[in-house]
């Protein structure tokens, strides 16, 4: 970024915090700050172990600075300004969760491609936060991180004092991470006529069991009955490895089958009629994998991490960091509700081809001078593709 690039996008910055009402996180006096301004180099380094007294005092920074990114520790602090770490003194620390949407697997188109994928991997993840873990939807705060993913927050007293270990072992558990699968399916005594010796029936989770093993159960009875009522139901089924022509018959028939139906949501597996268990697995390990969360593992598991201010704009991007409601998150749509800048005409120095969707529109600009809306001047500059007029 040059140094009239910098000026102009440091100026759309500065006037955005001039009127922007940024909500502060909890305790914020008790946490540590940090900044990374615009340079017209290519270095940039984080100013960090910042304190802020009061509301006030971290607005005019923030009005004044302009920076490029703002962070807050997602650790609560004795000393949050102290240069050193350990003369920090830590006490507790928010329960924080990232989903990067260029970490996904599978192909991505564009970047609202990328951004509608982070959403639905989002989503994903607050199920398990709320039917799993019992959070309520006004203990999750969600967050559009204002690039390429979201965030979620929980400041709950009843995690603020789990480590770094207890961290990761949720993030295993919402990933599927040492899942064993052979524990869903299982054996149960049963009891025989008198004197004879009892007997076992196969079962596995009930639909209302807690945690992967009623998860497990809907997903297979709600798969499996939606393909018994396609008219290539045994086409379909005998795709799967070791699924062959008379065993996808017999799906077919127990799922388009109520009562049996019935029997499987309650955990009962005799219901199959012989189908193996090994059969079943091939269709669960697909459900597990569809249904795990995507998580990234050491922003949840660094009880020290900073993390992106909601309401400060993304210094990549130009958008803003948007704090939403469980609500708002299913119809938030990032490249419309997230760009806070005007439509006025500005002229840039295109350096190389970009395309991109914003407010509704494709954007396709080529090398040289260009006139764009200001929102996508700033996003084209904060991007590294433009320069500022010419």
């Amino acid at each position: 970024m040059d140094e009239r690039t910098r000026q102009f996008v440091v100026s759309a910055f500065q006037n955005y915090y001039s009127t922007a009402d940024i909500k502060l996180p909890p305790d914020f006096t008790s946490r540590e700050w940090g900044f990374i301004e615009f340079t017209s180099g290519q270095d940039t380094f984080m100013k960090r172990h910042r304190a802020f007294g009061s509301e006030g005092e971290l607005h005019d920074y923030l009005r004044g600075i302009g920076p490029a990114h703002a962070y807050y520790s997602v650790a609560y602090y004795e000393y949050p300004g102290a240069p050193k770490m350990k003369e920090k003194n830590w006490l507790k620390a928010d329960l924080i969760f990232d989903i990067d949407s260029d970490h996904l697997p599978g192909g991505i188109n564009s970047y609202a491609d990328m951004l509608e994928k982070g959403k639905r991997e989002t989503l994903k993840l607050l199920e398990f936060l709320m039917d799993d873990f019992g959070f309520r939807e006004e203990q999750v705060h969600a967050v559009f991180s204002g690039g390429r993913g979201y965030h979620f927050h929980i400041s709950e007293e009843s995690v603020l004092s789990l480590g770094s270990a207890e961290r990761r072992e949720i993030v295993d558990y919402v990933s599927s991470k040492g899942l064993n699968l052979e524990k869903i399916f299982s054996k149960k005594d049963i009891s025989g006529d008198a004197g004879a010796e009892s007997a076992k029936m196969s079962v596995f989770p009930s639909e209302d069991e807690g945690g992967w093993g009623g998860r497990i159960n809907r997903y297979l009875i709600s798969y499996l009955s939606s393909i018994a009522k396609d008219e290539d139901a045994v086409k379909i089924l005998s795709g799967f490895k070791g699924i062959g022509k008379t065993t996808a018959e017999k799906l077919v028939d127990t799922f388009k089958d109520e009562s049996r139906v019935a029997a499987l949501k309650k955990g009962k597996m005799d219901a199959l009629g012989g189908i193996k268990k090994d059969i079943l697995m091939t269709i669960v390990n697909q459900g597990v994998e569809q249904m795990a969360a995507c998580v990234d593992e050491p922003v949840t598991a660094d009880i020290k991490r900073l993390i992106r201010l909601p309401g400060s704009l993304h210094g990549k991007s130009g958008m803003k960091v948007t704090a939403l409601s469980i609500d708002e998150l299913e119809t938030f749509e990032p490249l419309n509700d997230a760009v806070v800048f005007g439509d006025k005409s500005v002229k840039i120095k295109v350096i190389k081809p970009f395309a991109v969707q914003m407010k509704g529109k494709d954007l396709m600009v080529e090398e040289g001078i260009q006139e764009v809306p200001e929102y996508a001047a700033i996003y084209l500059m904060c991007r590294g593709v433009a320069e500022y007029g010419r």
